[in-house]
């Protein structure tokens, strides 16, 4: 078989593998199959390309347009997976492995896609938080907004996840509007080659969006400035090594880390042999220990267990273990593969070792285990290895060493507090498990974990048929943890494309919030349209357009008569001399549901026309109450237009209702869809 030659993308150019490249063996035989790496890559032009090509040609895009993009992108891998799969086998990942790499990266691009769409603005600002009030009469207000750094994101990426390493990083960046340079792992950077490829030539993206560095990045980092970010994942000796670059210290460049974990999942001690949460417990930590031969960032280290229970999960974890075939990943009936490397093997069978030293192998010898369908030897295999800990306090070595495969160990504990106390020995995670029916368990295990781990997963018989796994980290939520995690977050949702752009505090008059902002802002000039606005397209609606009612005089009549008709006859609207015992009314008043009933009458227009649908109203408050004989009018105005499909948008319209005297009754915004 001719080897492959991984090239990378520089510049607008491939550009082959040259001086400095490196041989890269197939997990599974040892052979070498590819080549990659060319220290002749031109670093500052790479740079410069990303940062006046490509930077430029995101910015021009709205979030819209640029979330429109990554669902694209997303459906044309999704279309071209089959590809990936295939090469992603002598990774040693299986089929179902190379899935969760795969699958996982597609599926985490359209979640940034759809975010992109209905959390973030059609427009180049997005507003962070909501108006701040600084002066009195609100004539000077304060905004926080965000909006892309105008350099590059580099991205150098772990070996054992290839295509969602890539993309879990690479979808918020472009969101955010900030191009990207990554880096992969050389041992599997085939296969992100062949996906990196496949978006280039789907012509999706435009020029300088993307580039490829397989192989090492030379001195790129020692030309990075205060406008780009790093993000890195990978050993806790690297991030140190990267992070403390004399360039990236004093440009106080951002650099995004997660790094080693030892990770744990605790079993509750509700959770008895017998129970679904034991049976549960032993799926979980099993799975987590052979998915993708345990090279997972978030893979389950640590298996902490009450003193009563351990036999039992040392029997039943290895009653499963029997069950696991290990061998070529390209068969059917293999369960677990290889490490990626033979290298990594090395370095797992050393790993081990050092664990050796404070706790006992019980299940898993290197030496006498079976590869079907491939050579043991050559291939970089190792067994599911289970150690058993009897001291975990006065252990070290069980706490601070990662055996980067399918090794953990089992510890006791006394009881729930002691529990915490060694899932906290780790000093920072990733994640840490419980499997408890008892919220009592689950609410004490976040309060005394809860800040040395990034994310905490509780699961029992009722979220165990919907649950996504110990290991399966989400683009909704933060992957990342504080101390030997790196202390770094991604993912997130919209809180991870703000790692890729800048808070700024805008401060200013409401006319000047509302241009920078595309939202109106109470106090900014109000339009007066050419029509009623309900008769106006999505399109023709312009932001601050304001309809202003005639006033309505509200009586005694119309009150009784809604509390009749409602069976709404609390006190405050009925009974005289007990409205006027309380403290916030002035006697009878008005319902604030009347209110709002007859506010929609005020401004209605009740032909067809474009606004098809009411699909609710936020932030809604009474702040004074209207008694029979007071008068409301209403002020109607367009506060943010979002474009929704090909068809029709969401107007956020901004309503107040006020009485004879021009005080506020009532505020709330109203949400329309309006055709276009």
């Amino acid at each position: 078989m001719s080897l492959l030659e991984i090239s990378s993308f520089a510049a607008g150019q491939w550009v082959a593998p040259g001086a400095g490249a490196r041989n890269i063996s197939s997990a599974i035989t040892g052979e070498v199959i590819a080549t990659a790496g060319n220290d002749a890559l031109d670093v500052q032009s790479m740079l410069d390309y990303a940062r006046n090509v490509g930077g430029p040609n995101l910015r021009k895009l709205t979030f819209h347009d640029r979330a429109r993009m990554l669902k694209a992108l997303a459906s044309h891998l999704g279309k071209n997976k089959q590809a990936l799969y295939d090469l992603s086998f002598d990774t040693g990942a299986t089929q179902a492995d190379t899935m969760i790499d795969v699958d996982g990266g597609i599926g985490t691009v359209f979640v940034f896609a759809s975010k992109g769409r209905r959390e973030m603005p059609d427009a180049h600002v997005y507003l962070d938080g909501e108006v701040e009030q600084l002066s009195r009469n609100g004539t000077f207000l304060g905004q926080h907004i965000c909006t892309p750094l105008q350099g590059v994101a580099i991205h150098i990426n772990a070996f054992n996840f290839p295509v969602w390493g890539m993309l879990e990083k690479l979808a918020p960046t472009l969101l955010a509007g900030v191009p990207a340079i990554v880096k992969p792992a050389t041992n599997t950077c085939y296969v992100t080659e062949l996906a990196v490829r496949l978006m280039l030539e789907s012509g999706i993206l435009p020029d300088g969006a993307l580039q490829l560095v397989s192989g090492g990045l030379g001195d790129m980092l020692d030309h990075v400035t205060m406008q780009d970010v790093v993000g890195f994942t990978g050993s806790a000796d690297t991030a140190m090594k990267l992070r403390t670059n004399p360039v990236i210290v004093e440009n106080s460049v951002r650099f995004v880390a997660e790094q080693d974990s030892l990770n744990c999942s605790i079993l509750g001690p509700d959770a008895v042999p017998g129970t679904p949460e034991f049976d549960l417990f032993i799926k979980e930590v099993s799975r987590e220990m052979t998915t993708k031969a345990g090279q997972k960032c978030t893979a389950v280290r640590r298996i902490i267990t009450p003193e009563a229970q351990t036999e039992a999960v040392i029997e039943a974890l290895s009653a499963r273990f029997d069950k696991t075939t290990i061998g070529d990943p390209r068969n059917e009936s293999t369960r677990m593969g290889a490490l990626v490397s033979n290298g990594q093997k090395r370095d797992v069978l050393e790993k081990a070792a050092i664990i050796a030293t404070e706790a006992t192998r019980v299940y898993g010898d290197p030496e006498t285990f079976t590869v079907e369908g491939a050579d043991k030897d050559k291939g970089a295999f190792v067994p599911p290895m289970l150690f058993h800990c009897e001291n975990p306090d006065a252990a070290q070595r069980i706490h601070d060493t990662e055996a980067f495969g399918p090794v953990s160990t089992v510890m006791g504990y006394r009881d729930l507090g002691h529990a915490v106390e060694l899932a906290n020995r780790g000093m920072g995670s990733l994640v840490a498990s419980c499997i408890t029916n008892d919220p009592s368990v689950a609410r004490d295990v976040a309060i005394g974990a809860g800040a040395y781990h990034g994310r905490l997963y509780f699961n029992n018989r009722d979220s165990m048929k919907e649950s996504t796994g110990h290991g399966s980290p989400l683009p909704h939520m933060v992957h990342g943890g504080p101390g030997r995690a790196g202390g770094g977050e991604e993912l997130g949702g919209v809180r991870g494309v703000k790692h890729y752009m800048q808070r700024t505090a805008i401060q200013g008059s409401p006319a000047i919030l509302s241009a920078i902002g595309d939202k109106w802002v109470p106090g900014a000039t109000e339009v007066k349209g050419p029509a009623h606005p309900f008769t106006r397209t999505f399109h023709e609606l312009s932001i601050g357009e304001t309809l202003n009612t005639d006033p309505r005089i509200v009586t005694l009549d119309d009150i009784e008569h809604f509390a009749n008709f409602t069976g709404d006859t609390f006190y405050a609207h009925m009974d005289e001399d007990a409205a006027q015992r309380n403290p916030f009314f002035p006697g009878r008043v008005a319902h604030g549901y009347l209110l709002l009933s007859f506010a929609a009458g005020m401004f209605v227009e009740p032909n067809e026309g474009p606004v098809l649908a009411n699909t609710g109203l936020d932030s809604l408050r009474f702040m004074k109450p209207v008694s029979a004989g007071d008068s409301i009018k209403v002020r109607l105005t367009v506060k943010k237009k979002t474009p929704r499909n090909e068809e029709y948008g969401e107007v956020r319209w901004h309503v107040t209702l006020t009485n004879q005297d021009d005080e506020l009754v009532a505020e709330y915004e109203l949400l329309t869809m309006n055709a276009y």
